[in-house]
């Protein structure tokens, strides 16, 4: 039997005889109607969610090398941090609240050398997050701050070196240490070097000396050279799926456990060293390293637009903000964090921003208040989102305001008191409750309603995230999980000119042990590397694949599911179907009301077994391919592969 190569399955020259155009009369129908429109796609209909979960930013997005570089992630013990004693050399090292470093930081990290030479170097060495990631051929910046006791002016050495001490992969020498606080910074270089993560960085001397260390920093280099930058290989991929906006800081991250612990933006801005950081939600200390002005930064890069989240008053552990007087400043300081964003440099707050090496303002059109305030069983959000949308409205009357309780919440829950701009709905779900559902969700909506933004979902395979039994499986979902995606895509662009926006969430993960909190997750990495799942393949091909016109279109009922678009400029008709079946599924396609077809089209096929994904190990694993399909026209007959999803663009006139 001839066959096809299709992501390691096969297909029987019967596809080749359907694609001439001979089907099947029990073959399911798809009817096209060219000139017809459902609606219009929402150009923000592809977007990002992020928020500090699974060292999504420090230990992933956000390139700093160092771990509790500012010694504030324990109140007791200098954790990540150990003494280097080699060769016979003796020195200890202990968190010193009594030398401060600054305000901020009210504590430092105090090596004390009783015994070094030369030959037996003493120090303290930082084992990064899983490791320092060292490459071949790289310059590192580091930095650092420190000062001496008396009879010590240096040298003191910084270098990137083996776990085990035995390799010395770059290293450089700063000459003079005062006995005042003072930064000082150097650049590493590696050589030709292997890819390792088993290195830590190591700041050594070899006399008997006292030092105390401030902020320690290590980056190698990052997107478009950006200084406290981001990630490289990430943001690509990020930069990849073509996303139109990104939903930021973060669900969870934005509210924090406490009101004294939620994401309070002026704390980020600025130098790092004057950046105090706050515990997350995760069980991990956020560096605030990445904060307002990079998330605005890395919008801008990726050519995206913020939907900006601000604090509305509830925390996860139930305090909440009564509406009224004790709610107006917390309305004040989302209204100065929408001026940092949007303000002109006449005001204070475009002012920062312009101090902070950005003068121009950012775009932005939508403003979520709070994150799932489903949560807060005070019911005091409507009114909240209430105060909080008449002050923004008042000052701000073309900025959308995001209600964080949509349709998907009982009544009892949603606000009343006024009408949200949109309404946020999140949807984790089984990727079988995914195609059972996508086919008639979004189509009961009541079309006058406020739009919909679909800020979190994912499919998990079967294992709920919130179980334990979910710690056990990787991080990233298998196929399985990504035919339910699509279906749920398929939906969300069948029904965009409702759904206004939609991103899937966790976007990051670490994979180490110990790294990660939640799956499934769209992206994993290591110190070194990084992969995409299925499911990112499957948002990729969606979001960078659509026309800007729904077509009007019926699919015969069963297991196959679709959505059609058309670019109004090109005519370029783009046909996405979800076979989730074990077996190839063949269906006869209509285009009806065109005047010429080409005889040849794109095809973007995404299959493999359900159960295969991708790792570290096999980054490759599950991927699109790209073929010519030919033997198009007005009416032709395709086979989608076994468990597929495919992307079809017809040119047609």
């Amino acid at each position: 039997m001839l066959t096809i190569p299709v992501m390691k399955q096969t297909i029987p020259v019967l596809v080749l005889v359907m694609l001439l155009g001979i089907a099947r009369a029990d073959d399911p129908i798809l009817e096209i109607r060219a000139s017809q429109t459902a609606g219009k796609v929402s150009p923000m209909l592809y977007g990002l969610m992020t928020e500090e979960i699974n060292h999504a930013y420090d230990g992933g997005l956000y390139a700093e090398l160092i771990q509790n570089r500012a010694f504030t992630d324990d109140a007791t013990e200098p954790i990540h941090w150990a003494a280097v004693q080699a060769n016979g050399a003796a020195a200890n090292i202990a968190l010193d609240p009594a030398q401060p470093f600054n305000g901020e930081f009210r504590t430092s990290l105090r090596l004390q050398v009783v015994s070094a030479s030369p030959s037996a170097a003493a120090g303290v060495a930082n084992d990064g997050y899983w490791g320092i990631p060292v490459k071949p051929d790289t310059r590192y910046q580091a930095s650092f701050y420190a000062k001496a006791a008396p009879g010590f002016s240096g040298p003191l050495t910084v270098a990137i070196v083996s776990t085990n001490g035995t390799l010395t992969y770059a290293q450089a020498q700063v000459r003079h240490i005062t006995s005042e606080w003072q930064r000082y910074e150097t650049t590493l270089k590696t050589g030709s070097v292997q890819p390792t993560a088993a290195a830590r960085l190591t700041l050594s001397v070899t006399n008997p000396a006292t030092v105390w260390f401030g902020p320690v920093s290590l980056f190698p280099p990052t997107w478009k050279n950006r200084p406290n930058g981001l990630r490289p290989d990430l943001m690509q991929m990020l930069v990849d799926l073509k996303p139109a906006f990104l939903r930021l800081p973060g669900g969870n991250y934005l509210e924090g456990d406490t009101i004294q612990t939620r994401f309070d933006w002026k704390k980020t801005l600025g130098p790092v060293s004057q950046r105090p950081g706050h515990p997350g939600c995760w069980g991990y200390r956020s560096s605030d390293g990445l904060g307002l002005m990079e998330f605005l930064l890395w919008c801008e890069d990726m050519g995206a637009e913020p939907v900006l989240a601000v604090y509305a008053g509830y925390s996860l552990k139930g305090a909440y903000v009564k509406p009224g007087e004790d709610l107006e400043p917390f309305v004040q300081e989302a209204l100065e964090e929408i001026e940092y964003v949007t303000g002109p440099t006449t005001t204070k707050w475009g002012a920062q921003r312009a101090e902070d090496g950005h003068p121009k303002p950012f775009p932005l059109h939508y403003v979520e208040i709070g994150n799932e305030d489903w949560f807060d069983k005070s019911g005091s959000y409507d009114g909240r989102f209430a105060q909080f949308q008449m002050a923004i409205k008042t000052k701000y009357p073309r900025l959308k305001c995001i209600s964080t309780v949509g349709n998907e919440q009982p009544a009892d829950k949603r606000v009343h008191t006024v009408v949200p701009g949109v309404l946020d709905e999140h949807y984790y779900r089984s990727a079988a409750e995914f195609l059972k559902d996508a086919p008639t969700r979004f189509e009961r909506y009541d079309r006058s309603g406020p739009e919909i933004f679909v800020g979190e979902w994912a499919a998990y395979e079967e294992v709920k995230p919130w179980e334990s039994a979910s710690r056990q499986l990787p991080r990233t979902p298998t196929m399985k999980a990504a035919l339910g995606d699509a279906a749920w895509m398929a939906a969300m662009e069948r029904n965009s000119d409702l759904i206004s926006m939609q991103c899937y969430a966790p976007l990051l993960v670490n994979v180490n042990a110990g790294a990660s909190q939640w799956r499934p997750d769209l992206i994993g990495y290591d110190a070194l590397r990084a992969f995409g799942s299925p499911s990112y393949y499957a948002f990729q091909m969606f979001s960078r694949h659509h026309g800007d016109s729904i077509l009007k279109a019926t699919l015969t009922e069963g297991p196959l599911q679709s959505v059609v678009t058309r670019d109004s400029r090109t005519g370029r008709i783009t046909i996405k179907l979800v076979n989730p079946q074990p077996a190839p599924q063949a269906v006869a396609i209509h285009l009806n009301e065109v005047r010429s077809v080409a005889p040849e089209a794109d095809a973007i096929i995404l299959a493999a077994d359900p159960n295969d994904g991708n790792s570290i190990e096999e980054p490759t694993k599950v991927m699109p391919v790209t073929s010519k399909v030919r033997g198009i026209g007005p009416s032709f007959s395709y086979v989608a592969p076994a468990s597929s999803i495919v992307v079809l663009q017809v040119d047609a006139r």
